[in-house]
């Protein structure tokens, strides 16, 4: 009989509603409790899905039916709880950015790889079918040898998102602005789709549009890959309306596009027969998926992204997407903001 697995919820803001809605269309998983600082958050959040409420973190973690658990708060504050729910033997599912340093992710990977329980990182954009696609299609070979990789952001968020909160906008706690925070889906996409570490990168960043906040809502960076290839990125809070978040991906045999759901471009120097039908069941016109609004999205992605983290419970391995596999886009993204402060490029460590 398979097992079925008790979830517990940190972080009862809009992430977690996102992560309630995940967990309850997976058939091996059972939404047990949340945990939330704020007392009436934690009960209101509660009340809404049906299970028990936590406002302390010590007696959510004591809950014998929690097996995994989901962190869904600030950035700068998934360390914390990821470290205590593995002395407590839970298995965690961070949401992105895995943490805002690479310090605090490495502490998260160790008391992980101590207690042995299981790490695991949410970038979901990995798990849209349109990327799952691309990814077998790179990995064939069909772009040939790959000379670029472009990710781009060009999204926005009024200023009230970022009055909103408290934490947005701020270094400690988003760790970023639109590279760490909205754009970190796309760096990891790209680096991912392209099979090949960023080695270099040379950026600028600005502070453009909005007011009372620490950190960039524009950015651009060069970037150099271990196997040759260039690239370039580019995000944004302060393009209205916002449109799609685009990956790019060419090479002497082929070019690759997409727009978050929607592929734009699937040319190739040697055609296959089923490339057409691939056309039409992915040309479709994108999902917005929070370009202008973060509430605006699905919790496919998430779904998918968890079921396949329990598929690694169940066969007893560390995830595809463990702590070290979403550490790599929280590196590129410092290395970006390193850059942009002294002026020079940057070898990624």
């Amino acid at each position: 009989m398979a097992k079925s697995y008790g979830f517990g919820i940190i972080g009862t803001g809009m992430i977690g509603n996102f992560h309630a809605k995940a967990i309850k269309e997976l058939p091996n998983a059972r939404l047990v409790a949340a945990f939330d600082q704020i007392e009436e958050r934690a009960n209101q959040f509660a009340r809404e899905h049906g299970i028990k409420p936590y406002s302390t973190l010590e007696s959510f973690l004591s809950d014998p039916q929690i097996d995994v658990i989901t962190i869904g708060t600030p950035s700068g504050s998934h360390m914390e709880p990821a470290v205590a729910g593995a002395k407590f033997g839970k298995h965690v599912i961070c949401e992105k950015p895995m943490e805002v340093t690479l310090a605090r992710i490495d502490q998260m990977i160790e008391a992980h790889a101590k207690a042995g329980t299981r790490l695991g990182g949410v970038f979901n954009s990995r798990y849209e079918p349109l990327n799952q696609m691309l990814k077998k299609t790179v990995n064939a070979g069909r772009l040939g040898r790959i000379i670029y990789g472009g990710g781009f952001v060009p999204w926005f968020r009024t200023q009230e998102y970022y009055d909103q909160g408290g934490w947005r906008g701020t270094w400690k706690f988003d760790g970023g602005g639109a590279l760490m925070n909205q754009g970190t889906h796309t760096v990891d996409l790209l680096q991912w789709l392209m099979g090949s570490d960023v080695k270099r990168v040379s950026a600028f960043t600005g502070l453009l549009a909005h007011a009372k906040i620490e950190v960039e809502d524009t950015v651009t960076a060069s970037l150099e890959f271990a196997n040759g290839a260039l690239g370039v990125l580019f995000a944004t809070t302060a393009l209205y309306p916002g449109m799609p978040a685009r990956v790019e991906l060419g090479g002497m045999a082929g070019t690759i596009i997409s727009e978050s759901t929607c592929l734009r471009m699937f040319k190739f120097a040697q055609p296959n027969p089923d490339d057409e039908k691939i056309i039409e069941e992915f040309g479709k016109p994108p999902v917005s998926a929070g370009a202008s609004d973060p509430k605006a999205m699905s919790a496919d992605n998430h779904r998918r992204n968890f079921a396949a983290f329990l598929k690694a419970l169940d066969d007893r391995t560390d995830p595809e997407l463990n702590g070290q596999e979403a550490r790599k886009a929280v590196r590129i993204v410092l290395s970006v903001y390193e850059s942009a402060k002294t002026g020079r490029p940057v070898e990624l460590k």
